[in-house]
Order: C-alpha cells, then sequence, then structure tokens
C-alpha cells in the first residue's frame, strides 16, 4: 500500500500546486491584455494566457485522477507530460542549435563589447532582418530607456564602465568610426554614417543595433535552455511517478483495494478468449 499511498499523494499534490499557480498566470495574462498598451507587454498576453490555461487543465485532469482513481484522466495527464518532455526536448535542442555562436568582440582599452549580425546563426540574422519581427523589437529597446541611461556620459565613462549589448550597439556608433564635425569621413562601415544624435535617432537603424538585441535574445534563450534541461528531469520523473499512479488507478477498478486476500483479475485480458479459444481448437486437432 505505500507505493500506492506515496505516487497518488504526490501526484495530487503536485497537480494541486501547479493547478493554484496556474490562476495568476492567466490573472496576469488577462491584466496585460486590458490594461497594457506596451508593445513588449503586449507580446506576453498571448504565450501567458496560452501556458495558463494549459496548466490549469493538465494539472486538473492529474488531480482528479490521482485523488480519485480516475484511469482515463490520469491518462490523458500522461499523454499531455509526455508530449510535453517532447516538445521541450526539440525546444532545448533549437535553443542550444540557435544560441550558438555570439557573444561579441572585445573594444581595445575598453571594458565592454561591441557585436556584429555575422556572428549569429542564419535563423537568428533571418528573423532579426524581418520587419514583422524587427520593428517590436525596436520598440522594446526604445521603451527599455537603455539609451537616456548613458546619455550624459562623458568620453571617460566609456572608458570606465561596462555597456549592456543594447546600448553597445543601438546608443553610439561604433567605436572605429571617425567623424569631423560631426559628419563620418572616409570608407567606414556603414552604421558609422547611419548614427545620429537626435535621440529619437541614435543608432536604431543600425546594424550593431540588431546584433545588441541578437545578443541579448541568445542571452536569455542560452538560459531558458538550460532551465528547460532542469525542467526535463523533474518532468520525466513525474511521469515516471504519474504512471505507478495511472496503475494503480486501474488496480482499484479491477481488484479489491483493502485486504490481504484480493482478487489479482475480476476481468480477463484482452487476449484471454483469443487464447482459449486456440487452445480448444489445437486439442481438437491432436
Amino acid at each position: 500500500m505505500y507505493p500506492y499511498r506515496f505516487s497518488n499523494v504526490m501526484i495530487g499534490y503536485l497537480n494541486l500546486a501547479t493547478l493554484l499557480a496556474s490562476i495568476p498566470v492567466i490573472g496576469a495574462g488577462l491584466w496585460m491584455a486590458k490594461g497594457s498598451t506596451a508593445t513588449c507587454s503586449s507580446m506576453l498576453q498571448t504565450p501567458l494566457l496560452v501556458i495558463g490555461f494549459v496548466v490549469l487543465l493538465v494539472s486538473l485532469a492529474g488531480f482528479v485522477g490521482a485523488c480519485f482513481h480516475v484511469a482515463w484522466a490520469l491518462w490523458l495527464y500522461l499523454l499531455a507530460v509526455m508530449l510535453l518532455i517532447a516538445f521541450l526536448l526539440g525546444l532545448t535542442a533549437f535553443g542550444f542549435a540557435v544560441t550558438a555562436g555570439g557573444g561579441g568582440i572585445q573594444v581595445p582599452g575598453r571594458p565592454y563589447r561591441e557585436y556584429h549580425t555575422s556572428e549569429y546563426s542564419s535563423w537568428l540574422q533571418k528573423h532579426i532582418q524581418d520587419p514583422k519581427y524587427w520593428r517590436p523589437a525596436l520598440a522594446c529597446v526604445v521603451g527599455s530607456k537603455a539609451c537616456p541611461k548613458i546619455a550624459g556620459w562623458t568620453p571617460m565613462d566609456y572608458l570606465q564602465h561596462d555597456l549592456t549589448p543594447i546600448q553597445s550597439g543601438c546608443c553610439k556608433p561604433p567605436t572605429a568610426c571617425a567623424y569631423s564635425g560631426g559628419v563620418a569621413v572616409g570608407a567606414q562601415d556603414d552604421d558609422c554614417f547611419r548614427w545620429n544624435n537626435a535621440p529619437t535617432i541614435l543608432c536604431y537603424g543600425c546594424d550593431s543595433c540588431k546584433a545588441g538585441v541578437m545578443e541579448k535574445v541568445r542571452g536569455d534563450w542560452h538560459k531558458i535552455s538550460v532551465l528547460n534541461v532542469m525542467v526535463l528531469v523533474v518532468l520525466i520523473c513525474i511521469c515516471a511517478c504519474g504512471c505507478c499512479a495511472f496503475r494503480n488507478a486501474q488496480r482499484s477498478v479491477s481488484e479489491y483495494p483493502y485486504g490481504v486476500n484480493r482478487m489479482h483479475k475480476i476481468h480477463p485480458r484482452w487476449d484471454y478468449y483469443w487464447w482459449r479459444w486456440w487452445r480448444d481448437r489445437r486439442e481438437q486437432l491432436y
């Protein structure tokens, strides 16, 4: 009885916790959909709502199945967990492939790095060049107020302080650029000519800004991929425990749950009658 209690109680409490945790997630998604107008926040509305409702339904199935011995609910729960494991495996592999490369180049004599689009995966470059993805990303960059934070820096500050990828790529021209009277001169990187000191322009149209955004995305995806590996380990353990709970739920229907002298089979297995028919025919022949 102990393994039976342990697996069912563990799955029950775990799904109760995730069931309760899904409520704030759904609430946050609804609040953002209703009251938030920021581009960066609006991008999270649909994923939050989808994740919240999926977790709610899956947790409800697992909780009902484990606590009330509903085998079909546990079957749906295990199916959802297995699909989630497969999805996370694919997402993790894809994340590590996309986050390969990057990291920037250390600027000599400066504490910060500069970034170039050619350092990143072709998939990431293709998406960041697409206006459909770049416009919302640029709106997030502008809305983050990263550039106003360093607007008052002196040349000495650039020699002493580090910059984020966004600040390095979007808020200043490349360090190698040469200007005369505020105008780029000679054969230089195209970003040197795109730079404008106006607060609303700066280097937002530069390739270095796109590279800075890709570096930020790369760092975030790498962290998420590492987290996915840990989540996968937990999900595999949950799936194993859920299989035990599913077996116990089936036994609660086909066996007596209490007592020592309990029947092991009330309903014959699906192949019982077939084998019996075959045995009778064989005896008739021989």
